[in-house]
């Protein structure tokens, strides 16, 4: 029987049901423990030098010229936001464009797939990553007791994502075919019924396959030993041990071939269905499938043109039905495990989504993602709530006892508002800098800020606990400095500095944590649904959210470093503060009125939220 090259799948993996719609079920075998620790190192190798290589490009920059200025806060820009794009992205893109697969993961044959078995999307790749930061806590033992404990083999991430890690090794996606010197010229018709047993034959095609890759006194002794076992059974023979064996291969593999292969016989050698000949009849087109459904899989089923794709639905369907029928003739279980893979990939062309699908990126931008911040109103409300009773406590706390600073405030920051009354009467603003620091400026804002956001969705995995510390000190510390600034009479000075960037700023604070409180909500009240579901569909929305939050602080962030901290006359600033208000009124104005005529379907996640009672509205 032709032999797949790969190998038999240990009994011990875990494995994942898959019911498709032509209720088939496909099992993937989930990876282990042991796999993603070593596709994690071997990422965090590659990462290693991307920074050692970053750092020595942007040395190199530096030093190309005599007098720096504003040629070194170019570089100092480039390198702020590529150490960003580094830590946050690399795992995220490489995961969402490359199939499921980074560098190490590819290396160890595994990948990243959605629970339904379908590709991972952007949206999942995101929320599985920016939870990465809990799962690493401390020194990555949450996310490896989740792995080690989950019976799909999930870290927190996986869970509030819906993905799963399984093996994957493509270059193994092919079935040995049979050499021509050992294949039956024309079908057999009186060879009589198989005289070995279904695993003596397999015990043999396997030795054949492997002969060539064994060395010469290994391959001596290998034969020699398998030769002896038959030999009782077959007096007349070749001397040759090797010679027998393979005259032996080519007879039995004519009678599995031939009309009689189906007979019951008596003795070792009886067999019930021909599930040899099978296999060879249908080795030709099931390699062809494979091959167009993974093009297919890759670039997306409207890429095979319109006249091919009612010829690839049908000839998904027979492959399913082969392979069902494969499983009850009961044929060689690596045959199963190459037929599931390539029914799993024509089940992903025909069903899941692709990298080439059409992103509507304006109707996502301006419709869909205030629509999911709409829609989560309440969690939105609440974390402003969190944040704003800590900063109205700080700021009374302060104002009523002053000395109360000196221990809970850095020392910059007491710095700044002791000189903060010299500095206004010199006309110079709150943390204004020259004009050629102000892009560093706002790369760095940009960065921190997006990472602040980024956390408060993250830390909603820990039952809203990390989410809500978060908004809690941040509205403490926010509160405490305009109180100690209050103190020296500069409270207008610093609003100034503030009144430009701060409705965004604070409003993408609030969407991000309102984010992390929709995930916890998911977590501690799932409502109707299973947890499971209710996260991942808590995640998906919380997802959109996040998008949402980072777009209002690219855009906080750029204002703050190029306007806030320039000397630009204060009404400007007043006025750039007022204009931001406007806009975000119709920011969220545009995503009601989305999420009024979508009512009756999701929106990314937002109807089916709403309809399965993870959101109170």
């Amino acid at each position: 029987m032709p032999a797949p090259r790969a190998l038999t799948v240990p009994q011990f993996a875990r494995r994942l049901a898959i019911e498709t719609p032509e209720h088939l079920v496909l099992e993937l075998e989930l990876a282990g423990v042991g796999s993603r620790i070593a596709a994690a190192a071997c990422d965090a190798v590659l990462l290693g030098v991307l920074y050692v290589g970053l750092g020595m490009g942007l040395v190199a920059l530096l030093t190309q010229r005599e007098s720096p200025g504003a040629w070194s806060t170019l570089v100092a820009v480039l390198a702020v936001l590529a150490l960003f794009l580094l830590f946050w992205c690399y795992f995220l893109l490489f995961e969402a464009l490359n199939h499921g697969r980074t560098p190490g993961k590819r290396l160890m044959g595994i990948r990243v797939v959605m629970d339904t078995g379908h590709p991972i999307t952007l949206a999942a790749a995101a929320v599985r990553n920016l939870i990465r930061v809990v799962d690493g806590l401390p020194f990555g033992l949450v996310g490896l007791a989740f792995v080690l404990f989950h019976p799909q083999n999930k870290r927190l991430g996986d869970i509030v994502a819906g993905t799963v890690v399984a093996r994957d090794r493509p270059e193994d996606l092919q079935l040995a075919g049979v050499p021509a010197d050992r294949q039956p010229a024309a079908e057999p018709l009186e060879t009589g019924p198989p005289e070995l047993s279904d695993e003596e034959f397999r015990l043999l095609d396997q030795y054949l396959e492997r002969l060539e890759s064994l060395d010469g006194a290994l391959r001596r002794r290998f034969t020699a030993d398998l030769a002896a076992r038959f030999a009782p059974r077959f007096p007349r023979r070749d001397a040759d041990p090797e010679a027998f064996l393979v005259r032996l291969h080519t007879a039995e593999f004519a009678k599995r071939s031939g009309r009689l292969a189906a007979r019951r016989t008596e003795g070792a050698g009886r067999t019930t269905v021909a599930a040899e000949r099978f296999v060879t009849r249908k080795r030709d087109s099931w390699e062809a499938f494979r091959i167009l459904a993974a093009r297919a899989e890759r670039v997306g089923l409207k890429q095979l043109g319109a006249a091919e794709i009612p010829g690839f639905a049908a000839r998904y369907r027979e492959v399913a039905a082969d392979l069902a029928r494969a499983r009850t003739y009961g044929v060689d279980p690596r045959v199963l495990e190459y037929l599931e893979r390539v029914v799993s990939a024509g089940h992903n062309a025909l069903y899941g989504r692709h990298i080439g699908h059409r992103v509507h990126v304006g109707r996502l931008v301006l419709r869909e993602l205030p629509a999911a911040v709409v829609a989560a109103r309440a969690y939105v409300v609440t974390a402003l709530l969190v944040f704003a009773v800590p900063a109205a406590t700080g700021y009374v706390l302060i104002r009523e006892r002053p000395a109360i600073a000196e221990q809970v405030l850095p020392d910059e920051m007491l710095a700044r508002a002791r000189a903060g009354a010299e500095r206004r009467a010199q006309g110079v603003g709150y943390a204004q800098a020259p004009s050629m620091y102000l892009p560093f400026i706002a790369s760095r804002i940009i960065t921190n800020n997006v990472q602040v956001a980024f956390l408060g969705f993250a830390f909603g995995i820990t039952a809203g606990i990390g989410t809500l510390l978060l908004l809690v000190f941040n509205g403490l510390f926010f509160g405490a400095v305009l109180g100690l600034f209050a103190n020296y009479g500069l409270a207008g000075w610093l609003l100034t500095f503030v009144a430009g960037h701060g409705v965004l700023e604070l409003s993408a604070i609030f969407i991000a944590g309102g984010a992390g409180l929709l995930v916890a909500r998911a977590l501690l009240a799932p409502g109707d649904l299973t947890r499971r579901d209710a996260l991942v569909l808590a995640g998906r929305q919380a997802a959109r959210l996040v998008g949402a939050a980072v777009l209002l602080l690219a855009l906080a962030g750029t204002i703050e470093g190029l306007l806030s901290a320039s000397d630009a006359p204060a009404p400007l600033k007043v006025a750039t503060g007022g204009a931001t208000v406007v806009l975000l009124i119709l920011y969220l104005a545009s995503g009601r009125h989305y999420l009024s005529t979508h009512a009756t379907g999701p929106v990314g996640g937002v109807g089916a939220t709403a309809a399965s009672g993870t959101d109170p509205h």
